[in-house]
Order: C-alpha cells, then sequence, then structure tokens
C-alpha cells in the first residue's frame, strides 16, 4: 500500500549501509555493513528519502543524486535532519556510490533496500529493484509521498520538488 501524506511512516523499517569513515573513503575501501533502523531513528526528525532503481545508472547518477547534493543547503535551512538515498543495490554499492559523489559524512545517507523489500511493502517497487520516488518524513509522520510514473524522468522525486513541498 502506497504511503501517502497523513500515513504513519511504517515501524520496522530497516536498510543497511555502510557509516562514512574517513580512514576508508577510498573508493575502493568496502567498510562494514550495518542495519539502519529508519524508522527508531527518523522518530523524531524530519527526513528526506529519495529512491532511485540503481546506483551508477545514468538518470540517477546524472539528475537525481546530483540535485540533492546541490540543494542539501537549502533542504537544511528547511529544517531537514536527514537526506537519505535509497535504492536496491547492496550496501557496498551503495557506499562506493556515495564516495564517487564526493559525499562524505551523513550529508547524505546511501542507504540499500535488499531485494527491495521495503519499495516492494508500499508498492513503489518493480522487477526486484526500488521506484524511483521521495518521501518526506516529519517526526514520524508522512508529509509528502510522490513516485515518478515515467521512465527517467526526475520531476517529483528531485529536490527542487521536495523542497517545494517543505
Amino acid at each position: 500500500m502506497a504511503l501517502k501524506p497523513g500515513d504513519k511512516f511504517p515501524d520496522n523499517v530497516v536498510f543497511q549501509y555502510i557509516p562514512y569513515l574517513e580512514e576508508s573513503s577510498d573508493i575502493t575501501a568496502c567498510g562494514i555493513p550495518i542495519n539502519y533502523n529508519a524508522s527508531k531513528e527518523w522518530a523524531d526528525k524530519k527526513v528526506v528519502l529519495f529512491s532511485v532503481p540503481g546506483a551508477f545508472t545514468p538518470t540517477c547518477s546524472v539528475e537525481h543524486v546530483p540535485g540533492y547534493i546541490k540543494n542539501l543547503p537549502k533542504l537544511k535551512e528547511k529544517g531537514v535532519d536527514v537526506v537519505a538515498v535509497l535504492a536496491s543495490n547492496d550496501p557496498f554499492v551503495m557506499s562506493a556510490w556515495g564516495k564517487a559523489n564526493k559525499v562524505k559524512g551523513n550529508d547524505i545517507l546511501f542507504l540499500s533496500d535488499p531485494d527491495a523489500r521495503f519499495s516492494d511493502s508500499i508498492g513503489w517497487a518493480s522487477g526486484g529493484r526500488t521506484g524511483r520516488y521521495a518521501i518526506v518524513v516529519d517526526h514520524g509522520k508522512v508529509t509528502y509521498a510522490q513516485i515518478e510514473t515515467e521512465r527517467g524522468v526526475v520531476k517529483v522525486s528531485g529536490a527542487d520538488a521536495v523542497l517545494a513541498h517543505l
């Protein structure tokens, strides 16, 4: 069932990721994947979660992620505590993608949705991949949730669209 404004963010949403560490900032450094309990971590925060079909893919790498990197200061000005990108790629690929985009620390979390479980649970996955969407969660409540309906297009899930709804 798709999320919509007014819904509570689901309980027990757990992603995987590799925390950024300066000593393992080289793109070839693997790191150790850990679970990230989004439901718990985001319960008292304002969060922008955007999802892409795949790391290192054209639209995702050329338009989607760079839009959020560029607009990160504006998102923070609007009170956003956490910005996270989600894909069904494994945490090693997501970590490398963050490093390839020169994202350091926790500026943007590069999270893995293994087997697109979360995305599938909200009806926004296809063929084992996460869909292209954006969700804003404000202290556990969904205030914005939109999925792209056209392939290779970033309109309702891009940073500009999200900023317009904050």
